[in-house]
């Protein structure tokens, strides 16, 4: 099992440590400072951690082990006067770095590599631990890029960054809103890969365009790299053949949330923290549970022992659901302030925290 969570929030980066008699809130870090994600590197060894200073800007913080210092964020080149860059809704593009919205680690084969998924759009790719950081312009110059769109924010943003583990130069991302977009060859040339999703926001025309979904999470399968999981706007996509195609799935009792996570040794087996779509946004009924299926979407159990049974207005965001290299030990943080762990697959769940600020990320320090 794991023994350390980092947790992200509104107000500082909070390390929850699990000991003889559980799980406790441990260490804190940027008291007071919004603390959008963070990523522990087992390759290195090195942590990092985002920060939106809101008009300051974003830094980006690397802990070595010998406590946190500031390195260079992701930046964007200053647009050419030439250039028009605008999303789906004629709104200006920014060449700017508004919220760092992805942090993933490269392959084993790429020990600096660390991948970064922006607002408005843009991917970054650091070969040197966090040092230096170069966007990749074959995305961001894509013609079809400007189809994207912002949707619960107001400009897109990459969210997911899925890394092969057959190949590091086949990578996967997740586009609010703009479907799911993969490389074959390192980030040299890119395709949208969200045929089979659906858009009821659009006019009926347009609900299949794949370039103009939305996609909430997007998670690929350790065991089976073929099989993909997205918690979407509008339900639960599978793919099971690495992407070409997507089918939705239908549970009980609500298929819209934010956050995915999957098994790493049973591709069918997946977790979701299910909500009322949209305006409300809070658990059904005011019951908070975790889905989970053990059969490809065929079939969901509803996880609720040690969760609120009832006024529950818990929302687990897109990075707020973790689990483990083990497959049984799982943690997820709402914007309530609490955050819930289980070490049975979610049959049972225990709470280590029910005061923090609103939490955006939980991630487990993994070791290598």
């Amino acid at each position: 099992m794991t023994n350390s969570l980092m947790i992200s929030t509104r107000k500082g980066l909070f390390t929850a440590s699990r000991g003889g008699s559980g799980w406790a809130v441990s260490d804190v870090a940027f008291l007071g400072d919004n603390v959008t994600l963070a990523l522990h590197d087992p390759r290195s060894g090195y942590s990092y951690a985002a920060l939106d200073h809101g008009h300051f800007g974003v830094k980006l913080h690397r802990n070595k082990g010998d406590g946190w210092h500031e390195i260079a964020a992701p930046a964007y080149p200053e647009k050419p006067a030439d250039v028009v860059s605008k999303d789906a809704w004629g709104k200006d593009l920014p060449w700017a770095t508004v919220l760092l919205w992805a942090l993933e680690t490269g392959g084993a084969d790429e020990p600096g590599v660390i991948w970064c998924g922006t607002i408005p759009g843009g991917l970054f790719k650091s070969e040197d631990h966090g040092d230096t950081w170069s966007l990749n312009r074959p995305l961001w110059d894509e013609p079809k890029r400007q189809r994207w769109m912002g949707g619960g924010r107001e400009l897109p943003g990459i969210h997911s960054i899925c890394v092969d583990p057959r190949s590091s130069k086949t990578i996967r991302v997740g586009v609010s809103c703009g479907g799911v977009w993969q490389t074959d060859d390192g980030g040299e040339s890119w395709a949208c890969r969200a045929t089979g999703m659906r858009a009821e926001f659009m006019p009926p025309e347009q609900a299949g365009d794949p370039e103009i979904q939305d996609p909430h999470f997007l998670v690929q399968s350790p065991s089976d790299p073929d099989r993909l999981w997205v918690q979407h706007h509008n339900g639960i996509f599978i793919s099971s053949d690495g992407s070409k195609s997507w089918s939705e799935i239908y549970a009980d009792p609500s298929s819209f949330g934010f956050a995915v996570a999957v098994h790493p040794s049973e591709p069918d087996t997946a977790w979701f923290v299910p909500g009322i779509k949209d305006e409300l946004r809070i658990p059904v009924d005011g019951r908070l549970i975790v889905t989970r299926t053990r059969d490809g979407g065929k079939s969901f159990e509803q996880l609720g022992r040690g969760l609120p049974h009832s006024h529950a207005y818990d929302v687990a965001l897109r990075h707020a659901l973790t689990i483990d290299k083990s497959g049984d030990q799982l943690a997820f943080g709402t914007t309530t302030g609490n955050v819930y762990v289980t070490e049975d697959q979610g049959d049972h769940w225990s709470t280590i925290a029910n005061s923090l600020p609103p939490v955006y990320a939980v991630r487990f320090v993994e070791n290598a």
